[in-house]
C-alpha cells in the first residue's frame, strides 16, 4: 500500500472510531485513539459478520482491499461500550 492509501485507511478508521465514541458518549484520547478504536472495531465487526454469515454492508475499496465501514462502526461501538464499562468498574473500585 502506498502512503496515500494508508492515510485514507487511517482517516476512515478515525471516522468510524469517532462515530462510535459519539454514539456511546464516552471518549478517552484524541485522534489517535479514534483511529485505534476504528481499526480494532473493524476487526471485531468483521469477525462477528463472518461468524454469523452476514454480508459486508457499505464496503470501501482501498488498494484492492475491502474495508467494512458499517461493521467497523458496529464493532467500534461494541469496543467502546466494553471500554466504558471497564473504566467505570475500575473507577468504582478505586473510589470506595
Amino acid at each position: 500500500m502506498s502512503l496515500l492509501e494508508w492515510l485514507v485507511l487511517f482517516v476512515v478508521a478515525g471516522v468510524a472510531g469517532t462515530i462510535a465514541q459519539a454514539v456511546v458518549g464516552w471518549s478517552r484520547g484524541g485522534c489517535l485513539a479514534s483511529i485505534g478504536v476504528g481499526l480494532v472495531g473493524a476487526l471485531i465487526g468483521l469477525a462477528i459478520a463472518r461468524a454469523t454469515g452476514l454480508p459486508e454492508l457499505v464496503p470501501l475499496q482501498i488498494d484492492g482491499r475491502t474495508f467494512p465501514l458499517v461493521w467497523s462502526i458496529l464493532g467500534s461501538i461494541l469496543l467502546v461500550l466494553l471500554l466504558a464499562a471497564a473504566t467505570r468498574a475500575m473507577n468504582r473500585r478505586t473510589v470506595t
